[in-house]
């Protein structure tokens, strides 16, 4: 039932709905004993609101917006408190004593003095923000960018200026106690000081010594450093901030490119989640901005998906556009008709090209290239089953399944995710599995965005896995070595600490005026980083038993790393499926819809070396034999050719089939400026001719 209202609240814990029901409570509790009159319990519910207030805020709650919605927003719920205070003065029949007016005056000019304070907050912000805003590229040297104003000022703002009543507050409630006077108006007084003191604090950083140049100021020396930089490869981006891990994938491929690089997103939530690079990025919110922007070297421009805005950037005819994408499958995603717009779709092996070809949607043969998949590199082969456990106890190390569903999708085809129908099947079947094995769960990030159906089930499989992972903790045959767990937390806490004391991420208290001002990538800290997160992901995994199932959320461990301490994996038809491949280890798909085995693998090449699951999961047995005795690998040789089918040969290299592709698209799109430029000079010249011809004629 709390999980239930949990989720109708829209909070993320017990701890915030109990704050959430004690907010609401806390205003009829307030009116009645404004009402009754009772001094003592007025100030214990005014107390109670307050802090649960706080507390919703600060941990974020979607329970604030929602009751920004129904008009009881933030101020709302302070101007409340403040006329019930002035109504119990009134019931303790205080109403024809100076300090009731002197209250009814401080209300009014406090929240007088909220307009100017928010109208001077909004300013603040909208002077500081950029046109364009930059990771890695000169500024500081160009142009003179100043400090932001303190962070106090600003964070929060609202709720800070809101909660200066509470001086006025406290001072009224002694006066209403004690009937001191004195207590009253001092509190009348510092709340009205404090609010004046807020609001002429924030008039200095309105000062153009104390706010950024002016945009045409800014968009004129980003285009000139474009033009001393002069990048030839642009990887473009734009999409929602939970899309920032598809341009992420692309960042260590960047950095090994070999023509200048140069990153563009069009979405600052997109820039805030994007991890630390040594590429040049700008990000520029504006179409106008983008178009008029001096792009003219870049020769190809490199797309990571297909959504609306990439129009301002196709629209330009002296570079050759590319879709890349940001994941290899059989979706339907991998075979959009959009990619029309591009000069050529790149693909990571055969299968991309085939599917294309079947799936009829207007992409020529000849415009498809294939590259392999450069992100895979971190994927290591498999080097067969681990130590078999003997006599059915885990003597030797547990074989290791990754479950890691996709999400939902954008409609209800229950082809998208098994973790609806199957789901729980799944992780029913392997934590019960006998010789037993260790489960990985790492769902989709997107998973529970748009269906409430599959956020329960995720919540479900999350409980199963937990429990499952408690009851082995206590199974005498599973040992662990505390000893070895304890060092190797000391040394995740120790790499953390290092990682951030590096500060690769810019500063969260400067705005993105400051962070692009002084926002260069550092190579020594960038490399010393790299070489930490390998030291954390190895510490990371030695930190709990490695028969202990484990639920794997957010950004670290990656997804790759999961790879890499599994034998086998079970999964949707997506992106995951052709990544995990190149590892050549066992794997699972399951067929939610039900299409059944020979459809299933006849519409999607990826599953064609996998176990095929139904919603029962009965068949997991085969793939967990698999995973224990090589001998009952009955796919281990098309997995081997499905490999090379789906990504490609391993010589040459992907990143160097990358490099290859983007030179020879290069040279296409300098050849064509070439004609271009011939062309207009012999039209030119032709015209001049006739000009020539023409005064002859008048002359003779």
């Amino acid at each position: 039932m709390i999980s239930t209202a949990i989720r109708v609240a829209r909070v993320g814990s017990a701890a915030e709905l109990a704050a959430a029901v004690l907010m609401m409570l806390g205003y009829p509790c307030l009116m009645l004993a404004a009402l009754v009159p009772s001094t003592p319990a007025f100030a214990a519910a005014a107390a109670v609101t307050y802090l649960a207030d706080l507390y919703l805020h600060r941990k974020g709650t979607y329970l604030i917006n929602l009751l920004n919605k129904v008009r009881a927003g933030l101020s709302t719920r302070f101007l409340v408190r403040e006329l019930l205070l002035i109504l119990l003065l009134a019931r303790l029949d205080l109403s024809e004593e100076p300090v009731f007016y002197a209250a009814i005056a401080c209300f009014t000019i406090f929240f007088g003095l909220q307009a100017p304070h928010g109208a001077l907050v909004t300013l603040i912000g909208k002077r500081r923000q950029m046109p364009v805003v930059t990771r890695n590229v000169d500024l500081a040297s160009r142009l003179t960018i100043p400090d932001a104003p303190p962070r106090r000022l600003l964070t929060r703002a609202a709720q800070k200026m809101l909660h200066l009543d509470l001086a006025a507050i406290a001072g009224l409630l002694v006066y209403a106690l004690t009937d001191i006077d004195l207590a009253g108006y001092v509190g009348v007084g510092v709340t009205l000081a404090l609010g004046a003191l807020y609001v002429v604090l924030l008039v200095p950083h309105l000062r153009a010594r104390r706010l950024p140049p002016k945009p045409d100021k800014v968009l004129a020396t980003v285009s000139a450093w474009l033009r001393e930089y002069r990048p030839e490869t642009v990887l473009y981006f734009s999409g929602s901030k939970d899309s920032a891990y598809q341009v992420n994938m692309w960042l260590e491929t960047m950095e090994q490119l070999d023509s200048r690089p140069l990153i563009v997103l069009r979405e600052r939530s997109v820039l805030e989640r994007m991890a630390p690079t040594t590429v040049p990025v700008i990000c520029v919110p504006g179409g106008v901005h983008l178009m008029n922007m001096d792009l003219s070297m870049v020769r190809v421009t490199l797309y990571a998906a297909n959504v609306g805005k990439n129009i301002h950037m196709l629209r330009v005819p002296t570079m050759k556009h590319v879709f890349i994408g940001h994941g290899d499958s059989d979706k339907l995603a991998s075979v959009n008709p959009f990619s029309k717009a591009y000069d050529e779709v790149w693909t990571a092996g055969r299968a991309g090209r085939d599917r294309y070809a079947i799936a009829d949607v207007g992409i020529r043969d000849e415009d498809i290239v294939e590259v392999g998949r450069p992100q895979l590199a971190p994927i290591k082969t498999w080097a067969g089953a681990p130590m078999e456990p003997r006599g059915g106890a885990a003597d030797g190390r547990c074989p290791t399944v990754l479950y890691a569903p996709t999400w939902e999708g954008w409609d209800d085809n229950p082809g998208n995710t098994s973790i609806l129908l199957a789901g729980e099947n799944i992780v029913k079947k392997l934590v019960a599995a006998e010789p037993p094995v260790r489960v990985l769960y790492k769902p989709h990030p997107f998973t529970g965005t748009r269906s409430g159906a599959a956020g329960a089930a995720h919540r479900r499989i999350t409980a199963l896995i937990k429990k499952a992972a408690e009851q082995r903790g206590a199974d005498s045959r599973f040992t662990a070595d505390a000893a070895a767990q304890t060092r190797a937390k000391a040394d995740l806490t120790r790499l953390k600490a290092r990682l951030d004391d590096l500060s690769l991420s810019f500063d969260e208290k400067a705005d993105e005026a400051v962070t692009s001002r002084d926002g260069i990538v550092d190579m020594r800290k960038h490399e010393e980083a790299a070489r930490l997160r390998a030291e954390w992901n190895d510490a990371y995994w030695r930190s709990f038993p490695d028969f202990e199932h484990r639920v794997i959320t957010g950004a670290e461990p990656r997804l790759y790393d999961c790879f890499n301490a599994s034998e086998a994996m079970v999964s949707d038809i997506s992106s995951v499926v052709s990544d995990f491949i190149a590892s050549g280890k066992p794997y699972a798909v399951t067929d939610s819809a039900e299409l059944g085995e020979e459809e299933f693998k006849r519409q999607n090449t990826a599953v064609r070396a996998a176990v095929i699951l139904t919603n029962s999961a009965a068949e997991l047995d085969q793939l967990l034999d698999a995973v224990r005795d090589p001998a009952a690998d009955t796919l281990a040789e098309d997995r081997k050719e499905i490999k090379e089918y789906l990504l490609g040969p391993d010589e040459p290299t992907s990143l160097e089939q990358f490099n290859t592709a983007i030179a020879n698209l290069a040279l296409k799109a300098e050849a064509r400026n070439v004609g271009q430029e011939s062309r207009a000079a012999a039209a030119e010249e032709a015209a001049g001719g006739g000009a020539e011809l023409t005064n002859g004629v008048t002359t003779g």
